[in-house]
């Protein structure tokens, strides 16, 4: 069992009531507290709480820690985007906790007794350590498989032994889900917005785990249960290797550019943060990625409808872009050509891929790259997701990453001074031009055929598309860095 954490709120037996999920002054609780994290993709839409259930409980004495799921639906929105699940795990408490106050997200009455106090668990590190022990008990339980009667399952594969004395450390930055480090030796990644089936990072990375692959983080765990209505499996968290030395890859380009720009005399290929031979070796790992998943998911061959198919969605996403970012609308033409191109090919090989890849996807340790995050775009249901794609959208979305990096440097320099501005934009795209040839160049070892730079234009143009729709919606101001890249797409 874990230690003692001194510095932990005072824990009280778990023998509490249970909450009643469908009381209103709970549900407006769980609302107030959704529009105050960071990972609930609903904030500034008018939505409504529309069912409360619990999942089952975690194993130990104190705290009681409570898994919900909470049902939200939104006033607008189609069919396929109005309703959404998150998770919402809880540390209940019989007494108010100092510590955690400013973590409190419910109250609920508990007959003569003081109401009981329910905080965000992830800011609890009693509760945390609870998460770590079942995780390390289920080391040792049959088929590595820790199963409470509350319904949890925590799986285990067989390659590491956790050190339950770690103290937990919730990371704050701005993600779609919740990591929690424990020391420096494991990291936990809880679901926060949820659907039911085999979550594609736990499956990837359990595949890649067992094929012993140098690029990802070795998978450790995770934990299920079924899902309260369907009865369908429901992934809610893993744990995995702590990557504590490990560098942002999106950060390291930034601070190459930087670097660029403050040698004014110098070319890309001049100055000691040149960056290309770090996008090559980004390459390599990308294609040994891909060949590992080739490998252990399914592959095809997509024929001309299939790709007519692509195109046609690819299409409808610009038409729906269109209303939504002026200034998309005079490349309108050039953008339905590349996908007109795409719909006349056949023979196109697809399999699982990354889906959501871009710099701020990977990390640099001493051992080399490291892809995460293999969730797939965030926005798409989990049915498509987990479809079998073309590599070449990976490879686009590292294009456009590298793109991104340089035209942020200089837009956010040149808002605050405009001397030099020419040359910056000169040396931009100097950077990313050197960047993304590395990266292609080690990535396909050849030179691409004609029908695989037209699936690959076409998929750097629909996530530039994609990128015009998300700035005018939450950065305006960099609108202008995705609409100049579809000009210079256009104009080619």
């Amino acid at each position: 069992m874990s230690a003692p954490d001194p510095t932990a709120p005072d824990s009280t037996a778990p023998d509490l009531p249970a909450p009643d999920l469908g009381a209103g002054s709970i549900r407006a609780s769980l609302a107030d507290y959704l529009v105050r994290t960071r990972w609930f993709a609903g904030k500034g839409r008018d939505f409504a709480i529309t069912d409360v259930r619990e999942l089952g409980r975690l194993p130990g004495d104190a705290p009681q820690v409570r898994l919900l799921l909470v049902d939200v639906e939104y006033a607008e929105g189609t069919d396929a985007d109005r309703r959404e699940t998150y998770q919402v795990p809880l540390s209940c408490y019989a007494e108010p906790q100092e510590a955690l106050e400013y973590a409190l997200v419910a109250t609920w009455p508990a007959g003569a007794d003081a109401p009981v106090q329910a905080y965000d668990a992830l800011h609890d590190r009693a509760a945390m350590a609870a998460w770590l022990t079942a995780f390390s008990d289920a080391f040792e339980a049959p088929d590595k498989v820790l199963r409470t009667d509350t319904g949890l399952a925590f799986h285990r594969l067989p390659f590491y032994t956790l050190d339950e004395t770690a103290t937990s450390l919730l990371f704050t930055g701005e993600q779609s889900n919740s990591s929690v480090a424990f020391g420096e030796d494991s990291l936990m990644k809880v679901f926060r917005k949820v659907t039911t089936g085999i979550n594609p990072d736990i499956a990837i990375h359990e595949v890649l785990t067992r094929a012993s692959s140098e690029h990802v983080a070795a998978l450790y765990g995770w934990l299920e249960t079924a899902e309260p209505t369907s009865g369908e499996p429901l992934q809610l968290a893993m744990i995995q290797q702590f990557l504590r030395t490990a560098s942002d890859g999106w950060e390291l380009g930034l601070a190459s550019v930087r670097n660029l720009f403050a040698e004014a005399d110098l070319h890309a290929d001049e100055v000691g943060g040149d960056f290309a031979a770090e996008s090559a070796r980004l390459g390599v790992a990308l294609a040994e990625v891909h060949e590992t998943l080739a490998e252990h998911f399914p592959t095809a061959t997509a024929d001309r409808a299939a790709m007519g198919g692509l195109a046609a969605a690819m299409a409808r996403r610009l038409d729906e872009a269109l209303p939504v970012v002026p200034g998309l609308a005079d490349h309108a033409d050039a953008l339905r050509s590349l996908y007109e191109d795409v719909a006349s090919l056949e023979g196109v090989r697809v399999q699982r891929v990354h889906g959501d890849l871009h710099l701020g996807q990977t990390l640099r340790t001493v051992r080399g790259w490291k892809i995460v995050d293999f969730e797939g775009e965030p926005a798409k249901p989990l049915g498509e997701r987990v479809l079998p794609d073309s590599p070449w959208r990976d490879v686009a979305g590292m294009l456009r990453s590298f793109d991104y990096v340089p035209r942020v440097v200089q837009h956010t320099i040149d808002d605050d001074e405009g001397e030099g501005a020419h040359q910056r934009a000169y040396r931009a795209a100097e950077w990313a031009d050197r960047n993304r040839a590395a990266f292609l160049s080690s990535y396909a070892g050849r030179d691409l055929t004609d029908a695989e730079q037209a699936l690959l234009s076409a998929y750097v143009a629909d996530k530039a598309v994609y990128e015009t729709v998300y700035e005018t919606r939450n950065r305006p101001t960099w609108v202008s860095i995705p609409l100049a890249a579809i000009a210079r797409i256009g104009a080619r």
